[in-house]
């Protein structure tokens, strides 16, 4: 996952503070002692039964009945999973079935009823490109999504300038078979020109931009039926290579069928009509084993699922979801959301997502429901601006002082994309990715400025040991205190409000 943090003032609801960073490490102490845990890097070595569901629900019972105990042990056995299946979770990987099954276990064992619907998709992995016209290097050219590679070899071909639109086998001239073929951008798509240059007998396609920049974003789309390589340059980099004697083209590219599975558990009682959804994405990249990014998220859905139980006193139902392929565009809640028919889709009241809770140089951040930072083009179906309150209400009293939050955009690139899309409304909380904290944000929350969040994002190097307990603690502690929020109920003047229904934010000077 990555979050695209909006700058802007910190938010906190009991007005201006200027020195929090303190604060905080009071928050969370006291936090750790609300769970049973001494530090907060308290570790158990042995993976225990769930414990008991809540005999009473409240956000505030709820948000202390989840552990970072239960939380670290959660992340060990992922870590466990991942080392015993090639150092990774990703989709369509036994380290990923293993993680769903490890889940799948934990909810069935507390008496929820689990499915785990499978889907089918294409994942296009992309390595290094090499292009030359003649021996000099070209370093702007770009593999468009779902090319075929060069089978480990090197192309090797003159190139053949294509004066017509490049859209029909009738635009490649008799020279085009063997040669390399350089056509501009426009008029058709990129699939059209390639299938023409291949029918032509091209051995690859340069698709030239119509301005100076780099040709990102192209797509070939699935199931094309190409065999010869495609890659974009920059209009610069066309004109070189039209009058170039010889083109090297050398590109990494594989796309590679995958299958792979959600999980959906949901309460027995509540309205069925007002179905409250948790969810995070449970696989990781292929390069790591993806503790933070995102067991964090998992184990805290995870356990929120498993304090509330499956039959809790609530006035709402709870569904909570473990998605597959978020790291190859968020596949598996697109394909979730899809399926639903119209009338599916308005049983569900709102989306809460989390996507990496525990990063090393932690912030808090919550998505942007209302837009108020106007980071967005919009902002999320109404009452996300009231989700986005209940998690500021959380960080502003649950504890002894107020944490400050910061809004991020809602930037469609975690699980909440589909959901908004569809209209439902859609909140979460993050510790960020790969950005940078600014000095600004090092004040209030510690940590050190100039450098990332995570700076060891979608790596080997995301670890258990790696994982901020401290913050953690704390984002997991909101995520169950905002499923016990909406679990009672949803009601409130704006939709899906805070529990007062007001806007707390106040600018921090």
């Amino acid at each position: 996952m990555t979050t695209l943090v909006v700058m802007s003032d910190l938010i906190t609801a009991r007005g201006p503070r200027t020195h929090l960073a303190a604060p905080i490490a009071t928050f969370i102490a006291v936090l750790l002692l609300l769970s049973g845990c001494t530090s907060s890097t308290e570790q158990s070595p042995e993976l225990r039964a769930p414990a008991p569901p809540l005999a009473a629900v409240s956000p505030d019972a709820l948000a202390n009945a989840v552990t970072l105990g239960a939380l670290m042990r959660h992340l060990r056995a992922l870590e466990t999973i991942a080392e015993d299946h090639g150092g990774n979770r990703a989709a369509g990987t036994p380290g990923y079935d293993a993680s769903l099954d490890y889940v799948a276990g934990q909810l069935r064992q507390a008496g929820f009823a689990v499915s785990t619907p499978t889907f089918d998709y294409t994942r296009f992995s992309v390595g290094p490109v090499s292009l030359r016209s003649d021996a000099s290097v070209i370093d702007a050219a770009a593999v468009l999504e779902y090319s075929p590679g060069t089978a480990g070899t090197t192309i090797t071909a003159p190139p053949a300038t294509i004066d017509g639109l490049g859209c029909t086998v009738a635009d490649y001239p008799a020279r085009t078979r063997g040669a390399i073929a350089v056509v501009t951008r426009g008029t058709c798509t990129f699939v059209a020109k390639a299938r023409a240059a291949q029918q032509a007998g091209a051995r690859a396609l340069i698709v030239v931009n119509d301005t100076g920049d780099r040709l990102f974003g192209g797509t070939l789309g699935v199931d094309n039926g190409l065999s010869i390589p495609v890659v974009g340059v920059t209009r610069p980099a066309g004109d070189q290579l039209r009058t170039a004697t010889s083109v090297e083209l050398r590109v990494v590219a594989e796309s590679t069928r995958i299958t792979s599975r959600n999980l959906i558990a949901e309460t027995t009682t509540g309205s069925p009509d007002n179905v409250v959804m948790a969810g995070a994405h449970l696989d990781s990249v292929p390069a790591g084993p993806g503790i933070n990014d995102n067991g964090t998220g998992t184990a805290a859905v995870l356990e929120t699922a498993l304090r509330l139980g499956p039959a809790p006193k609530v006035g709402q139902r709870v569904r909570f979801a473990f998605w597959g392929a978020e790291e190859d565009g968020l596949i598996g809640s697109t394909r979730y959301v899809a399926s639903l028919d119209a009338a599916a889709l308005r049983q569900i009241a709102l989306y809460l997502n989390f996507d990496m809770l525990g990063s090393p140089n932690a912030g808090y951040l919550t998505y942007d429901g209302d837009n108020s930072t106007r980071g967005a083009p919009s902002p999320g179906p109404p009452g996300s601006g009231g989700i986005e309150r209940v998690f500021l209400r959380f960080f502003t009293t649950f504890g002894p002082t107020p944490i400050p939050v910061q809004p991020t955009a809602f930037d469609g690139r975690s699980d909440y994309g589909p959901f908004i899309d569809a209209g439902i409304p859609a909140g979460g909380i993050a510790a960020g990715a790969e950005e940078r904290k600014t000095p600004e944000q090092a004040r209030f929350w510690g940590g050190e400025a100039g450098k990332p969040f995570d700076p060891n994002y979608h790596s080997a190097a995301d670890t258990v040991a790696n994982v901020n307990t401290a913050a953690f603690a704390v984002n997991a502690a909101a995520v169950a205190y905002a499923v016990g929020t909406y679990a009672i109920s949803i009601g409130g003047p704006d939709g899906v409000p805070g529990p007062d229904g007001r806007d707390h934010h106040v600018p921090v000077s």
